[in-house]
C-alpha cells in the first residue's frame, strides 16, 4: 500500500500510457456521464448510495460500456488503499490502478467497447467510480445483454485469487499481482457461460483467521465492515452459491497454538442457512479445498464434514465438493485453472446448470 505512486507510475506507462487530467486539462467541449447513467451495464455488488457514483469494491465488480468519438476519461474518488482494475478496450487489456480525478486514455476516433472489471480485492482497497467524459457529441451506450446463470462465490484469499500472480513466494506488498479476473471462481464463471459476483475476504475465517472480521459478519454487507450497510441481495438471485471457507480457521489456530475452533459447525451451519434465506431458488455448495489446510487438516476435514452432513439433512439443495488440486502457498493462475476444470465439471455432471448450445 505504502508503494502505490511508484505502481501507479508503472501501471500507466505500460500499455496505452495512460495520462491524468490533472497534468493536463480536458478539452472544453467535453461531456460526462455520470456513473448511474443508464448508458453503463454493471456486474458484482455494486454501491449506488450516492447518486451520479458507483462504489466499486468487491473484486469481480465490473461496469462496461460502448461509445464513439476520440477522447475517453475515467474518474474515480474517495480512492482507499490500493485498486486495481483490468481496463479492456476494443480488444485489448491493460491493468490500471485507480486514482482521485480523471484518467485520459488515448482513443482513436470510432466506435469503442470498455470495461472495467476490479481485480483486486475489497480489504486492499475500494474507489468510487464517477462514469466517464467524452468528445462533443458522442454518447455512451450500454452494451447488448444476453441473460446468463448467475453464481455467487463467498471465500477467502483461495477465492479471491491471492497470490496467483506472483513467482514463488507470496507477497502482499502491492496487489497488483492479486488477480480476481484469473481466479478459480471467474474461471468457472467463465466456463459456464455465467455471470459471477465475488465476496470472499483474504484471512477471514468462519470464527477466526488473520483478519478481524469473521465471515458470518461479512457475507452480506455491502462493504468489508461489518457495520457496513446490508447489501440488496434479492437484486442477485443467483442460480448456485458456493461457499469455501475453513482454511484460515486452520492455520491461524494452528500458528498459535490454539485448538481449532469448538464453534466452527454451528457458526457455519447458521451462516448457510441464512443464505438459504437470501437465495430461496439457488443451489449451495460448500467447497473444501485448494490449499494445504482444506487438504489435510483432519480437525478442519471433521468440523466441514459435520456441516456438510447438517446441512444436507435439512436442505435437499445443499451440495459439497472438495478440490483434489491443492498447493502449499496460495493457488497461481495455473492452479486455479485446474481447480476451475474440476469444479465446472463437477457442476456439469450434476447438472446443475441448464445446458446451453453454443452458436
Amino acid at each position: 500500500m505504502q508503494p502505490a505512486l511508484k505502481y501507479l507510475l508503472a501501471s500507466l506507462w505500460a500499455g496505452f500510457c495512460l495520462s491524468t487530467a490533472t497534468a493536463a486539462a480536458a478539452p472544453k467541449d467535453i461531456q460526462w456521464f455520470k456513473a448511474d447513467a443508464k448508458n453503463f451495464h454493471y456486474t458484482g455488488r455494486i454501491d449506488f448510495a450516492r447518486p451520479g457514483e458507483a462504489g466499486l469494491i468487491w473484486q469481480a465488480s465490473e461496469v462496461s460500456t460502448r461509445f464513439n468519438g476520440d477522447y475517453l476519461a475515467i474518474g474515480f474518488s474517495d480512492v482507499q488503499g490500493q485498486v486495481f482494475f483490468d481496463l479492456h478496450l476494443d480488444g485489448s487489456t491493460q491493468v490500471l490502478q485507480a486514482a482521485n480525478g480523471w484518467t485520459e486514455i488515448p482513443v482513436k476516433k470510432g466506435r469503442h467497447q470498455f470495461s472495467l472489471f476490479k481485480r483486486s480485492e475489497a480489504n486492499a482497497g475500494q474507489a468510487r467510480f464517477l462514469g466517464v467524459r467524452l468528445a462533443s457529441g458522442a454518447k455512451p451506450k450500454r452494451p447488448r445483454i444476453t441473460k446468463r446463470p448467475k453464481l455467487i462465490f463467498y471465500g477467502d484469499s483461495i477465492t479471491v485469487g491471492a497470490n496467483n500472480e506472483d513467482g514463488i513466494e507470496d507477497q502482499w506488498e502491492t496487489r497488483r499481482t492479486h488477480n480476481s479476473a484469473l481466479s478459480y471462481a471467474a474461471l468457472t464463471a467463465e466456463a459456464l457461460r455465467a455471470d459471477h459476483q465475488n465476496i470472499s475476504v483474504s484471512g477471514a475465517g468462519i470464527i477466526t483467521g488473520f483478519e478481524p472480521h469473521p465471515a458470518p459478519a461479512i457475507w452480506y454487507r455491502m462493504a468489508y465492515h461489518p457495520e457496513a450497510a446490508p447489501a440488496p441481495l434479492a437484486d442477485w438471485p443467483a442460480d448456485l452459491v458456493f461457499v469455501n471457507y475453513g482454511e484460515n480457521d486452520a492455520a491461524f489456530t494452528r500458528r498459535n497454538n490454539q485448538p481449532f475452533p469448538s464453534g466452527f459447525v454451528d457458526a457455519y451451519v447458521e451462516m448457510v442457512r441464512a443464505m438459504r434465506k437470501a437465495y430461496p431458488g439457488a443451489t449451495i455448495v460448500l467447497l473444501r479445498g485448494g490449499m494445504s489446510g482444506g487438504a489435510n487438516s483432519q480437525d478442519l476435514r471433521t468440523a466441514w464434514d459435520e456441516t456438510v452432513t447438517t446441512l444436507a439433512k435439512e436442505d435437499k439443495n445443499v451440495r459439497h465438493f472438495v478440490f483434489q488440486h491443492w498447493t502449499p502457498h496460495h493457488p497461481r493462475v495455473s492452479d486455479h485453472r485446474q481447480m476451475a476444470r474440476e469444479l465446472v465439471k463437477w457442476v456439469q455432471k450434476e447438472k446443475l446448470l441448464p445446458v446451453k448450445r453454443r452458436r
